[in-house]
């Protein structure tokens, strides 16, 4: 026999006798749909526990040597680690990985070469002796 799904993190979520319900879950403060509501009602629910965790870290009388905050450890993944999945290559972002990838690069070309050029330049005219090297 099957058994029956978990409940979701909203149904397991329920206001405490001693603090009210927040404004974003009283359906009379907005008109959104049922699974709008229940979306946003399993996010406060699952931010609820990170922080509960949290809590339950930072104040244990014998706490572990680092204290992990648990929203902070999956925005960090999510802003280093997860970064392929969502990107998306548009016009710009292919203008700025060329500008950073090839700029630099043609820029040193340009100064090295008008660099030789002159000096080149002041040899043809004779105001600059070229020094002895055994490599050029």
């Amino acid at each position: 026999m099957a058994s029956a799904p978990p409940p979701s993190a909203a149904k397991l979520y329920s206001a405490n006798s001693f603090v009210s319900l927040p404004a974003e879950l009283k359906s009379d403060t907005y008109d959104t749909s049922r699974e709008k509501r229940r979306a946003e009602a399993e996010r406060l629910a699952i931010r609820c526990q990170l922080k509960r965790q949290y809590q339950l870290q930072l104040n244990d009388p014998s706490p572990p040597a680092i204290i992990d905050n648990p929203a902070l450890v999956r925005w960090a993944y999510a802003k280093s680690q997860n970064v392929y999945p969502t990107f998306r290559a548009t016009p710009r972002t292919s203008f700025l990985g060329a500008a950073y990838g090839l700029g630099p690069l043609l820029f040193w070309i340009f100064v090295l070469k008008a660099d030789r050029d002159r000096k080149e330049k002041r040899i043809q005219e004779g105001k600059y002796k070229r020094p002895f090297s055994v490599f050029f």
